[in-house]
């Protein structure tokens, strides 16, 4: 394991996000943007950031950095919103197996998804994206920790039980209006799941309202969770509501051209932020939800922290 830990060191933040788009074409399209999404809440250049930091608290602040960032503690769960979660104990017990590391990252992932993919009994393009994730979590995590934990899968077995097929339809299905639902107009409503692994996380935003505003109004208890919450303000941490904060920021699993497309204002400040580098006129993965506005049913996911690392 610290053979191929420190074979992984030798790779920049640019290689792996090169590697990890290259192979994207041939991860299954119910993982593909969930792959570019963790990558997105897990930046390798933020890790080597704060690790190089001689005052790492110092940096934190520099950075405005809130909520949970690190991989340590999360090895086993950082990944619980890909499908391919549910094979997680294969997919670790192949990299913890990798004998033979080829000089290529891109050779090495896939020969990692193929391992895993025969114990898994499942095709390759299910595990590649999960395969990427497990091989950066133990470039952030370190030999030991990545080897102690555990391979938990954090699914109940009600979730496991749902076929990929059962998944992307829920997340394509919109809801329905009535009989007269072409009639409602501006008054349509639509379900914005952020957790599809609880059937209980969920909160209705009114047609082209900001997926933010929508959240508030779910009024159950969330700050317990996840301290960046505001009370009575919904399960997404949200300061301004005008893209000035950033805390909002969103992955999107499924539905994403059912999200207005980026406007001019929500670009620029995704790029002072540096979560991810959007185009003006697209409907991309990740999102400031106080920005784009529900047209239909979506699937979210939060990120675990928050910040401005554009200022690294």
């Amino acid at each position: 394991m610290q053979r191929l830990y420190t074979h992984l060191c030798q790779y920049t933040p640019g290689q792996w996000l090169d590697t990890v788009e290259l192979l994207s074409a041939n991860v299954h399209e119910i993982d593909r943007d969930a792959t570019r999404i963790w990558f997105a809440f897990y930046p390798l250049h933020l890790h080597l950031a704060l690790e190089a930091a001689p005052d790492k608290a110092a940096a934190q602040r520099k950075l405005g950095l809130m909520g949970k960032w690190g991989l340590a503690d999360s090895i086993d769960s950082s990944h619980k919103f890909l499908y391919a979660h549910r094979f997680w104990t294969q997919v670790k017990s192949a990299i913890a197996g990798t004998d033979h590391i080829p000089d290529n990252l891109g050779a090495l992932i896939s020969q990692v998804a193929d391992s895993a993919c025969r114990t898994a009994r499942v095709d390759r393009d299910r595990l590649l994206g999960l395969a990427a994730i497990g091989l950066m979590t133990l470039r952030q995590a370190g030999a030991e920790a990545f080897a102690a934990a555990p391979g938990t899968v954090h699914l109940s077995e009600r979730v496991r039980a749902r076929s990929a097929h059962q998944v992307m339809k829920a997340r394509a299905t919109d809801d329905w209006q009535g009989p007269f639902g072409f009639l409602r107009g501006t008054r349509k409503q639509w379900t914005v799941t952020f957790d599809e692994n609880e059937p209980d996380a969920t909160f209705v935003a009114i047609s082209n309202q900001e997926v933010a505003s929508a959240a508030q109004s779910d009024k159950r208890e969330y700050r317990s969770k996840d301290p960046r919450c505001i009370p009575n303000e919904g399960p997404i941490p949200v300061e301004c509501r005008s893209a000035s904060c950033g805390t909002c920021w969103v992955g999107v699993l499924g539905g994403a051209t059912k999200l207005t497309p980026v406007e001019k204002h929500e670009a620029v400040r995704m790029k002072v932020f540096g979560y991810a580098d959007i185009r003006e006129g697209t409907q991309p993965p990740i999102r400031l939800a106080c920005q784009a506005r529900a047209t239909g049913a979506v699937t979210i996911v939060i990120p675990p922290w928050n910040g401005i690392i554009s200022r690294l």
